[in-house]
């Protein structure tokens, strides 16, 4: 299991360092299942019975990207990041899971599956997520093979890609090839649940500023 990674410096970012990926009103600058997601009141929402990947048209490799989601009871979503255009993010890309972890509707939860894991590969921390029904704000940075969520504050999953990659294996025994990614798409992942998302921003890192010593 890899939670912790060490021999980091943290890139500071003021809020204006952000460039907004979402301008409220339309899904201009998102590709994808753009039929599949609507607009409501500033925010982009998934409604209940749709899905599909929402992807950003823009590629990024190194960056800060930062929103704000709120779930539905047993909502199930995911974020994907350094993806392709096609195929199944949880493998060939890296996607960040969003998740409702405390419906019974997941009685047989894995820990590499609940909120903020990295699906199949390095489980995140519980506990910080808020009621279901009020707003989260989640902060993810990607920096070479560095890879920190932090949810509402609290840093939930803070790893280093180099060492699953060394090992030759991951925690669900399945191939990730998506791993060895080092740029691609951002986007959601919606698998029929409503979930509504807003303030989505980021902050590009250049190679000059990995963290990684």
């Amino acid at each position: 299991m890899f939670v912790l990674a060490f021999g980091y410096t943290h890139v500071r970012a003021d809020e204006e360092d952000f460039t907004p990926l979402f301008n409220g009103k339309d899904l201009d600058g998102w590709i994808g299942a753009t039929d599949q997601y609507l607009v409501e009141n500033g925010c982009i929402v998934l409604p209940k019975g749709r899905g599909g990947k929402l992807l950003t048209e823009k590629k990024f490799d190194n960056f800060i990207f930062k929103f704000e989601f709120r779930l539905t009871p047993g909502a199930n979503n995911g974020l994907a990041i350094r993806a392709p255009l096609k195929g199944d993010a949880a493998y060939n890309a890296i996607e960040l899971q969003i998740l409702d972890n405390s419906s019974d509707r997941w009685p047989n939860l894995k820990p590499y599956q609940t909120h903020g894991s990295i699906y199949g590969v390095v489980p995140a921390k519980r506990g910080f997520l808020k009621p279901v029904g009020e707003w989260n704000t989640q902060e993810v940075r990607c920096d070479g093979t560095h890879i920190e969520v932090i949810l509402n504050g609290h840093s939930i999953l803070n790893t280093d890609l180099d060492q699953v990659l060394e090992s030759g294996h991951t925690v669900d025994e399945k191939p990730h090839p998506g791993l060895k990614n080092t740029t691609g798409h951002l986007g959601f992942l919606g698998h029929g649940d409503r979930v509504a998302f807003r303030n989505i921003r980021i902050h590009t890192l250049r190679p000059t500023q990995s963290g990684k010593e």
